[in-house]
């Protein structure tokens, strides 16, 4: 029996000696996808290497072998195996293929996160606040004050929460201006539009939209979802015009607003058009909430295949398990292809209905993603409605986008070339 102990542990040793890395698959074996990104984001703050293997079974990352690593692994639930070293070369060579669509790209340094997002409890929450706490993954609260006093140089990555840029309250006076929160939120940001110098909420909104602008000019990277998406870029066209109504700032709008927008100024969106009545839950016709018809059952959107070795950005932005991803709303749901720029890349669209879900771009030296909708795992969700429990969805396309734009400042990228 001694014997066969001594021969077991000899094994086992014999066998680890030949095994050098570790594979952390993406595809339908994963057991938890979702935290396999801050298992990630972990081992990049320990100064740890993690190579993302691009199309390779869903998006795998592979890392040389560490029993820390697969201690953490371990804890956390995550689907891994450890691998020889024949394997891992084999794998390797099977991605380095001309012919495959396939790529490696090194994981540098963990990116510095930010979400902007106010301080006070609004009644709705957040997709990326809800994955990045599920992942794991460390974040620092900023809001109008931290982004007009240049806190913004402190961080690679900035998330736009649930927002309305252009100062006219998220567009909720029509069904909530009597109820508490609104009214408590109006007079917080009338308060710190004061105190930060400005006479309006939009004035205020517009100076953090420019600050945010010029940080991914300087090479920042940006995320935003929902109505943080076109609000943004409405604000930016609107830049020195008022097209807030009189119960959002005192005074009437500007009546020509709508043919005084300077498109050059936005991100993503041009020759849209203002929703001039305040009383309709829209800012612009950017977005195609109200005049889709699309059934629930049929809401689903493509994601594009990319060409792994020459378009290096968009296919990192869209690893997954899954190419066809189900839909959900939110205030703003898709982006009607018609305003959007032809220099911006369509990454997922519902081609029936003619509309993107998940677009990006570059803006100097920095890039930026919009991703149209609340939350990845609840088709409707109403303001009130409890936060989805993620424990229920560990392996969730839609959230898995917002996590590839978290790894994206990390990668050692090629310059996109088609």
């Amino acid at each position: 029996m001694k014997r066969f102990f001594v021969t077991f542990i000899l094994l086992f040793f014999i066998t680890r000696a030949f095994c050098t890395a570790i594979l952390i698959p993406m595809d339908e074996q994963q057991k938890n996808h979702l935290k396999a990104y801050g298992l990630a984001y972990w081992a990049l703050k320990k100064s740890k290497e993690i190579t993302w293997l691009l199309n390779y079974r869903g998006g795998s990352f592979s890392t040389n072998y560490d029993k820390e690593i697969e201690n953490e692994l371990k804890i956390r639930g995550i689907s891994y195996e450890v691998i020889a070293d024949a394997r891992l070369t084999a794998i390797l060579s099977e991605i380095a293929d001309p012919e495959v669509n396939m790529e490696m790209v090194k994981l540098e340094k963990a990116p510095k996160v930010a979400v902007y997002s106010p301080k006070n409890k609004l009644p709705w929450d957040d997709a990326v606040t809800l994955v990045l706490t599920y992942a794991e993954i460390p974040y620092d609260v900023v809001y109008d004050e931290e982004i007009l006093d240049g806190k913004l140089a402190q961080y690679d990555w900035l998330h736009l929460h649930h927002e309305d840029f252009t100062g006219q309250y998220g567009r909720f006076w029509a069904n909530f201006r009597n109820t508490d929160w609104y009214r408590q939120d109006v007079q917080q940001q009338e308060a710190r539009a004061k105190k930060l110098g400005y006479k309006k909420v939009s004035q205020m909104k517009l100076a953090v939209s420019k600050t945010i602008k010029n940080f991914c000019i300087g090479g920042g990277f940006l995320f935003a979802m929902c109505s943080g998406t076109d609000s943004f870029d409405i604000a930016l066209s609107a830049e020195g015009l008022d097209i807030c109504e009189h119960m959002f700032d005192g005074d009437a709008a500007d009546p020509h607003a709508q043919q005084k927008l300077d498109f050059n100024k936005t991100f993503a969106f041009h020759n849209f058009k203002l929703e001039n009545n305040p009383a309709i839950y829209e800012f612009s016709d950017i977005d195609a909430t109200n005049t889709r018809n699309v059934e629930r059952t049929r809401d689903y959107f493509t994601l594009f295949d990319f060409s792994a070795k020459w378009d290096i950005i968009p296919t990192i932005l869209t690893q997954n398990h899954e190419k066809v991803i189900k839909g959900f709303m939110g205030q703003t749901t898709a982006y009607r292809k018609d305003v959007i720029k032809s220099e911006v890349t369509v990454m997922g669209e519902l081609k029936s209905a003619s509309e993107a879900r998940y677009i990006h771009g570059e803006i100097g030296k920095g890039q930026w993603t919009f991703y149209g909708g609340h939350d990845p795992e609840d088709y409707q969700h109403l303001v009130g409605d409890p936060p989805t429990d993620l424990n229920l969805f560990p392996n969730s396309p839609g959230y898995r986008l917002i996590l590839n734009n978290i790894l994206f400042p990390a990668a050692k990228k090629k310059k996109q070339k088609t």
